[in-house]
């Protein structure tokens, strides 16, 4: 499965965990994963530890998290992404949206 949830100890907090390739394809479990949550959501955490590639379209669904976590109040992480995740989030200018660790 490409796209993984779990609830931390606190259960406010929502990992996201994507493997493989985050694009088009993973839209639909993507936002499933967020808007289908059992426990209310404080605190987004997508790790990317098992992502491969990134592209617009994901991008985008990361701008759709974002709005439906609060918009600018939005608490989101995005963790433990390789050189080149990183490379397009900082060309994309994502680290003045999110926490990217």
């Amino acid at each position: 499965m490409p796209i993984e949830t779990r609830h931390l100890e606190d259960s406010q907090t929502l990992v996201i965990s994507v493997e493989g390739r985050f694009d088009f394809s993973t839209h639909q479990a993507f936002r499933d994963a967020y808007e289908h949550s059992d426990n209310p959501v404080e605190y987004y955490v997508i790790d990317l530890s098992e992502t491969t590639y990134l592209d617009s379209s994901a991008l985008g669904m990361l701008l759709l998290l974002r709005d439906y976590a609060g918009g600018d109040s939005a608490r989101i992480s995005i963790e433990n992404c390789n050189s080149d995740v990183r490379r397009i989030l900082a060309i994309s200018n994502f680290e003045q949206l999110f926490a990217i660790r």
